[in-house]
């Protein structure tokens, strides 16, 4: 790390001189100090991949001061193997409101005198493919919905539970139907699977996010839907992004693109290769993926009555994206003004969206030195970050208190501090 610190240091300052710039002009262009500036250069301080990329895009490095300081890959996880024979999924449910889940197998299960758990599955329902001029999969399909609508109001916590159940319901109880309806259950149940699998990344659990996503891949896969299998590749290329492992993004996301799978899941793999890109500070390839990402979900063709698959909130899911990944490139100015525009479309009730993108855009204006106008716009967020407690949310959010952390005579951020440490504080507990 001293090492890599000392060569980041010598070539910025090499750079630095060759533009003619002083330390305070180049600390004015970036909205860093020029005390942290200076240790920076000297090898005192270890530069962080977000002043490497805007250093790198004020002195046109062309990458190559980003690429100095890359992200940091963690630790592989160990994920369970959604497939395996003889598994249980335990539910506790506390009368205060609380809820965990634990994998065992059946003898566990039996060993622990909880072998009542074993018929509690679906043997005893007796619903038929058609009831009450409704099919099975429709009043399922319009349940998830409203389990989608759910989690945008609030936390996992919330919606964990019952998206488990319901999962596990529909999969039981496609064993027991004939052939066109098994498919569609099969379908359903992995949608909901994906689903959980990202409620379970919110609440901050990735080994839980990848082991649900296998399962969706599997559930959809045995219900011959290869574009939702495919679009699991996406979801676990989105789960390594947000660790920091960028190299596994790019290559799930690139297996994703070059599937047979319909346009709109090829579409959602080129903008998670765009954003992968974008972390790994290459402006180029970037924006090409963002282009064929455009492409292609111009072409989506899916059933008007199917859940779509991906967000539902966005009326432009690239031009969001194109914002932020400009933030991930070092332009801070150019992504708050797209996503100013663009948060100012979502809906009201879509209070998660609006936490997510609201974070993001205060962050770029924070980092393009507009402290004042960021303050202002998180808190008029804390109130809903706070209620649909999201883990990926609170990533964003510690980046933006970082950023506003350089500035602690600021006045608003000075005001701003307390009710913010406090929402972190619930956002990482």
């Amino acid at each position: 790390m001293l090492e890599q610190s000392h060569e980041f240091g010598r070539e910025l300052r090499r750079r630095r001189l060759a533009a003619e710039l002083s330390l305070e002009q180049l600390s004015k262009l970036v909205h860093y100090s020029k005390g942290q500036l200076s240790k920076v250069e000297r090898g005192l301080k270890r530069p962080t991949p977000e002043l490497a990329r805007l250093c790198d895009t004020q002195l046109t490095a062309g990458g190559a001061l980003a690429g100095l300081v890359p992200n940091q890959a963690p630790a592989a996880l160990g994920v369970p193997d959604p497939h395996q024979d003889g598994e249980v999924w335990l539910m506790r449910l506390g009368k205060n409101g609380s809820s965990s889940f634990q994998q065992m197998d059946r003898r566990q299960v039996i060993a622990a005198g909880a072998s009542s758990f074993l018929a509690m599955g679906v043997d005893g329902i007796r619903l038929s493919a058609e009831a009450g001029g409704m099919s099975l999969v429709d009043a399922s399909r319009a349940l998830f919905v409203q389990f989608r609508q759910l989690g945008q109001a609030a936390g996992p916590g919330a919606v964990l539970p019952p998206l488990i159940a319901q999962t596990h319901s529909l999969e039981q109880l496609a064993s027991r139907c004939g052939a066109r309806a098994r498919r569609e259950l099969l379908v359903l149940a992995s949608r909901y699977a994906e689903y959980t699998g990202w409620m379970a990344q919110e609440s901050g659990n990735d080994e839980a996010a990848l082991w649900w996503t296998d399962r969706a891949v599997a559930l959809a896969t045995a219900g011959e839907d290869r574009g939702l299998a495919t679009y699991g590749l996406v979801r676990r290329a989105l789960i390594s992004l947000f660790r920091g492992d960028v190299g596994q993004a790019v290559e799930l996301a690139e297996a994703a693109q070059a599937s047979d799978a319909p346009p709109r899941i090829r579409g959602l793999a080129a903008q998670k290769l765009a954003q992968s890109h974008a972390v790994a500070g290459d402006h180029t390839s970037c924006m090409h993926s963002l282009d064929q990402a455009r492409e292609l979900l111009a072409l989506d063709a899916r059933e008007q009555d199917a859940p779509v698959i991906g967000t539902s909130q966005l009326t432009d899911v690239v031009s969001m994206f194109t914002g932020w990944c400009l933030y991930e490139l070092g332009r801070p100015q150019q992504a708050a003004e797209t996503l100013d525009q663009e948060t100012a479309k979502l809906p009201q009730h879509a209070l998660r969206s609006r936490s997510r993108y609201g974070v993001r855009t205060a962050l770029a204006h924070a980092t393009a030195g507009e402290i004042d106008h960021a303050c202002e716009l998180t808190r008029g967020l804390l109130d809903t970050i706070g209620l649909v407690h999201s883990a990926t949310i609170g990533t964003d959010l510690r980046r933006l208190a970082r950023v506003l952390g350089r500035h602690p005579r600021n006045p608003s951020v000075r005001s701003l501090s307390p009710d913010l440490s406090a929402v972190l504080t619930t956002t990482t507990t």
